[in-house]
């Protein structure tokens, strides 16, 4: 008999752990508070690496779940990725030549460029340093539509997705969570994956299980769209840009996106002058929008992805890095829920690590 899951979340994480779970043959069930899609999700920046993160297990996570990207384009064909690499010159020299060497000594070799390729490689740049590195392998992709596609995948293999659902509590008999409470009543599932991103903390709280983590502001300014000005990413000293499929530039002061501090349209409007000064072509081109996500992220700011306190019925996974952990953490989460087997790369993001409890 097929395992009855219920996954609590639809954003890109949520939705590749339905995907994941349905494949393998789960009667899966999405609830969602609010649209499908998320709502950490479609603020993200959008950039699939593993230039950026330390320690080392993080970077071997992440360059798993970046090789896994790859397998599910074959697999979804609507999955639109874009592998343009990126540009990184977001520290001091010193700092990122270091930067450099540890990654090559990892097996992820940057490539140091100069004035001139960083020119060929991103044309319209107005202000270049002497030299940057460039991360090949890399890419971005749309963060909503991608969350949707790997949504339509799993319903495509008979997951149940229920938008405007809010999960009130998780519902728990003799020390096992069975479902959740809606305001239709229990849901009831053998096992239970809270993917909720920024309320995860809470839902964990209604079973008396202590989970400590943040929610930091990241605000993004969104241009009105333009003609194809940009390549790929670039990551500079406080404004990280690329250009999405429609053609906006997406600006944050990192790829988080800023603390917006209660100022948000002034930072916004400063973001867009600095994109106008930034690239050639830009110029007046105009802040169309801009987005504030909160960043589910555990207390030490490293992924969360277990059984809390080994409670039976209960996964949970949650973490900063989204879009690029997505495959990988839906692959593993599925495994460890049906079967039992816990990939070694999940070996220190226990959730019941001392700093989360």
């Amino acid at each position: 008999m097929a395992k009855r899951v219920i996954v609590v979340g639809s954003g890109i994480i949520g939705a590749s752990i339905a995907y994941h779970l349905a494949k393998s043959g789960a009667e899966v069930k999405v609830i969602e508070a609010g649209e499908t899609g998320g709502l950490a999700t479609r603020a993200s920046w959008a950039w699939i690496n593993a230039s950026w993160g330390n320690p080392e297990p993080y970077f071997r996570l992440r360059l798993k779940s970046i090789e896994h990207w790859h397998k599910m384009q074959s697999e979804i064909p609507l999955l639109a990725i874009t592998w343009c690499g990126g540009l990184i010159w977001d520290l001091p020299p010193a700092e990122l030549d270091a930067y450099a060497a540890e990654r090559a000594k990892w097996g992820q070799p940057l490539r140091k460029v100069g004035r001139g390729e960083i020119h060929v490689i991103e044309p319209t740049l107005t202000t270049v340093p002497d030299f940057g590195y460039f991360a090949p392998g890399e890419g971005m992709l749309e963060p909503l539509a991608t969350a949707r596609v790997l949504l339509d995948a799993a319903k495509a293999l008979g997951t149940e997705v229920l938008a405007e659902t809010p999960v009130k509590w998780l519902a728990e008999e003799h020390g096992r969570v069975i479902g959740v409470m809606t305001d239709v009543g229990v849901i009831h599932a053998d096992e239970t994956v809270v993917a909720a991103g920024a309320q995860s903390a809470q839902l964990l709280d209604s079973v008396g299980l202590t989970f400590r983590m943040t929610a930091p502001a990241g605000l993004l300014a969104h241009s009105k769209p333009a003609r194809k000005l940009l390549n790929g990413l670039v990551m500079t000293p406080g404004l990280h840009i690329r250009q999405t499929a429609e053609g906006r530039i997406v600006a944050g002061t990192d790829f988080a996106g800023a603390d917006p501090e209660g100022n948000a349209v002034a930072l916004a409007i400063d973001l867009q002058a600095k994109v106008e000064a930034m690239v050639e072509g830009a110029e007046g081109l105009g802040l169309d929008f801009f987005t504030v996500g909160y960043r589910p992220t555990p207390a030490d700011g490293f992924p969360a992805i277990g059984r809390p306190d080994e409670r039976n019925g209960l996964y949970l996974v949650v973490t900063h890095s989204g879009v690029t952990l997505a495959p990988a953490l839906g692959l593993f989460a599925s495994h460890e829920i049906l079967d039992g087997t816990r990939d070694p790369l999940l070996a220190t993001f226990s959730p019941d690590r001392p700093t989360l409890t």
